[in-house]
């Protein structure tokens, strides 16, 4: 089961999908970004340096994007800020809807629109959603495409796993 479910979220990984604009691939080290915040502060992305990193990228008329905002929330609610830190990153065009989305799903951990396509274009998110995890430092671990359920047993394997952290 275990090596099905790796296959899988293999298949779903950046090799499957075309670069974006300034793109950084899997190993390469994000750069620094001032991001916008939606019902928070703005922030930068160097400020989540020190700990594992998981970004979800999403918009509000995503559909699949927003199915797994709640096991997003789960997840944060579990271990976010104590193992590693979640935020999410929209790609719509306007605060509004973004805002609006987030209110509906009871979504509580950080997040940041990018309507200038800045961090949609570092970060390869040609199609979304997207989620990515990376290190301590900056650096990206894996990119995964689709929506999943990141609460799940088997998807906090594969964070811990990527991470090396017991969870």
């Amino acid at each position: 089961m275990k090596t099905l479910l790796y296959a899988l979220l293999l298949c779903l990984t950046t090799s499957a999908f075309a670069a974006t604009p300034g793109e950084v691939d899997v190993g390469g080290t994000l750069r620094d970004v001032h991001m916008r915040g939606l019902l928070g502060p703005a922030g930068k992305l160097s400020a989540y340096r020190g700990k594992p990193l998981i970004i979800n990228v999403w918009a509000s008329w995503c559909g699949p994007c927003r199915s797994e905002m709640g096991s997003l929330e789960k997840l944060y609610r579990r271990y976010g800020g104590k193992r590693f830190n979640i935020i999410g990153i929209s790609t719509d065009d306007y605060v509004a809807p973004a805002e609006a989305a987030l209110r509906q799903a009871g979504v509580t951990f950080r997040n940041y629109i990018d309507s200038k396509l800045a961090l949609e274009n570092m970060l390869g998110a040609d199609k979304i959603p997207l989620t990515l995890l990376v290190d301590a430092q900056g650096r990206v671990l894996v990119k995964f495409y689709g929506a999943a359920e990141w609460d799940s047993p088997a998807a906090t394997e594969t964070i811990a796993s990527y991470f090396q952290i017991k969870l």
